[in-house]
């Protein structure tokens, strides 16, 4: 998957927007920035959005011979579908940590194998996995701060995705000072 949003995919862009509001919504609603909106209060978004479109995506991008992108996009599918249809009151805070360090190997992998491919797409990982390592560890814990950090970076996350993506569609300039090309399709 090309990161570097000077030659996203219309499928990595569609990705990359998937997840740039998921991430939003889980991050602002993990802060507790905004009064009565906690994380749960995304879970239908992170269900549908970040699960389902993420997952075609990338299955979209496999069948594009594209094996990073679906392997981010699908992974990253199962892990907001899984947790948007299973967070919830009955789940331990133990449960819950190691399901959130669990899927931040997953992240630590992604931004491996981003290496080189541009600030947006290695950053994008990177500030998931520094999010969801904060609220793994705050959940075992019992650290409310340390998941209310995670949440900060989870919006940071989610920003830069978006942004991506959208500087793809709108030819923007990129975050590595090139100006954004538009695909192929979008200028006819």
């Amino acid at each position: 998957m090309d990161n570097d949003v000077s030659a996203g995919s219309s499928t990595s862009t569609l990705g990359h927007l998937a997840l740039g509001l998921t991430l939003l919504a889980f991050g602002i609603g993990t802060t507790g920035v905004i009064d009565h909106v906690g994380a749960a209060d995304a879970s239908a978004l992170a269900t549908w959005v970040g699960g389902v479109v993420l997952f075609v995506a990338g299955l979209l991008a496999f069948r594009d011979g594209d094996a990073r992108g679906g392997t981010a996009f699908a992974g990253l599918g199962a892990f907001w579908f899984t947790w948007g249809t299973g967070a919830g009151p009955e789940t331990s805070a133990e449960a819950g940590g190691l399901f959130l360090l669990l899927w931040a190997l997953l992240a630590l992998s992604l931004t491996a194998s981003a290496s080189g491919t541009g600030l947006l797409g290695q950053g994008v990982y990177g500030l998931l996995s520094l999010s969801l390592l904060l609220q793994g560890i705050g959940s075992f814990a019992d650290a409310a701060s340390l998941g209310k950090a995670g949440g900060w970076v989870a919006a940071v996350a989610g920003l830069a995705a978006w942004y991506g993506a959208t500087a793809s569609l709108a030819g923007w300039p990129s975050l590595t000072g090139r100006a954004a090309r538009r695909s192929a399709a979008a200028a006819g």
